[in-house]
C-alpha cells in the first residue's frame, strides 16, 4: 500500500467571517424567520456563492436592482457592501419595507464622505472601479464630488480643484500596503489633505492580511478560501505573493482545487476571506487529507470581539 506524503498545514487566524458579514447574513435569516419567504436581497448579501445559495434555499430572492422586485409587502435587504443614496430613496418611493445590512464600517465611510462634502472639501476615494462598495460610496454624493483613485500613478496625476480643500476616504477591503503607498503620495503632494478620523480599511481586512504575512513566507503554498468577486479575498492572495509565497491561489471550494499546483509540497498555509464560511475551510482540509497525511496547526488568535447591532426591526422583542 502506497503511503501518502506528509503535509503540514498551518491555518491562519483570524480568518473567515467578520462581524459585518455575520450581521448581514443574520439579517436575511432573521427576516425570513420573522416575515417568511420571500425576502428580497439587492445584490449578493456577501460575495460568496455558498452563502448565497444557502440563503436561496431558505427563501431569499436575489436581485440586482429594485425594479426586479414586484409590488409586495415582502422585506427587501440591502447588501453588506452599501448602496448609493438613490436606492433607499427608490425603495421609499415604492413604500417598500427595507432592511439595511450595510456593514457599519462601510456606513462610517459614507458618513465621513458626507461630512467632508458638507464642509466644502473635494473627496478622493481610494478603491477599485466597479466594486459594489465603491459604487455605493460614490453614490452618496452628487456626480463629481468624489474622484476615484486606484493606483499610485493616479495619485501622482490627480489635480484637485483646490489643494487646500481636499479629503480622502478608502474602500474598506483594500490591501493595507497598497493603500499606504497611495496615501503617502497624496500626503506628500497635498500636505493639508484631511484624513479619516480612524483608518477606513476595516479591522477584519487588516487582521487577515497580518495573519497571512506571518504564515506565507514559511510555506510552500498558500490557499485563500474565497470568491473571485470578494475584494478582501483577492487582496489576501496578493499579500501572500508579495511576502514571498509565489504559489498562492484563490480557491472557492474543495472541488475547484488545482491539484497540479500542490504536487511535491511539504507545507501549506490556509486562510479564508471575510465572506467565506469555516465550512469551506474544513472542506478544503478534508480534500487534502484524502491525498496527504496531514498535520494541522494554527497560527495566531482567531478571536475577534467586535459585534455589530442588528437593525431595530429585527432585535428580539422584550417579553411582555
Amino acid at each position: 500500500m502506497q503511503t501518502r506524503p506528509h503535509l503540514d498545514i498551518t491555518l491562519c487566524a483570524p480568518r473567515g467571517f467578520c462581524a459585518g458579514v455575520d450581521r448581514a447574513i443574520q439579517i436575511v435569516e432573521l427576516a425570513l424567520e420573522r416575515y417568511g419567504a420571500p425576502v428580497y436581497v439587492r445584490h449578493a448579501i456577501v460575495h460568496n456563492k455558498y452563502v448565497v445559495d444557502g440563503l436561496k434555499q431558505k427563501g431569499a430572492v436575489f436581485v440586482e436592482e429594485l425594479d426586479e422586485i414586484p409590488d409586495t409587502g415582502a422585506p427587501v435587504v440591502f447588501s453588506a457592501h452599501g448602496v448609493p443614496k438613490s436606492v433607499p430613496a427608490g425603495a421609499k418611493a415604492r413604500n417598500m419595507f427595507f432592511l439595511d445590512a450595510t456593514c457599519p464600517l462601510v456606513s462610517k465611510v459614507h458618513i465621513e464622505a458626507n461630512r467632508h462634502h458638507n464642509e466644502g472639501r473635494e473627496i478622493v476615494l481610494i478603491g477599485h472601479a466597479g466594486h459594489v462598495e465603491v459604487i455605493g460610496t460614490m453614490g452618496q454624493l452628487v456626480d463629481g464630488a468624489i474622484t476615484l483613485i486606484q493606483t499610485v500613478e493616479d495619485a501622482e496625476a490627480f489635480t484637485p480643484r483646490d489643494p487646500e480643500k481636499l479629503a480622502y476616504v478608502t474602500q474598506t477591503t483594500l490591501s493595507v500596503d497598497d493603500t499606504s503607498a497611495i496615501v503617502e503620495v497624496l500626503r506628500r503632494r497635498f500636505p493639508t489633505i484631511a484624513l479619516p478620523h480612524k483608518e477606513d480599511i476595516c479591522y477584519a481586512t487588516t487582521n487577515r492580511q497580518e495573519a497571512v504575512k506571518r504564515v506565507a513566507p514559511h510555506v510552500d503554498a498558500m490557499i485563500v478560501v474565497g470568491a473571485p468577486e470578494s475584494s478582501n479575498s483577492v487582496r489576501l492572495v496578493e499579500v501572500a505573493q508579495r511576502v514571498g509565497c509565489a504559489n498562492a491561489s484563490l480557491v472557492e471550494r474543495a472541488d475547484k482545487i488545482d491539484w497540479a499546483r500542490f504536487e511535491g509540497i511539504k507545507t501549506l498555509g490556509i486562510t479564508a476571506g471575510a465572506s467565506a464560511p469555516e465550512t469551506l475551510v474544513d472542506e478544503v482540509i478534508e480534500a487534502f487529507a484524502q491525498r496527504f497525511d496531514i498535520a494541522v496547526s494554527a497560527s495566531g488568535e482567531q478571536r475577534e470581539s467586535i459585534v455589530f447591532n442588528l437593525p431595530r426591526e429585527l432585535r428580539a422583542q422584550p417579553a411582555a
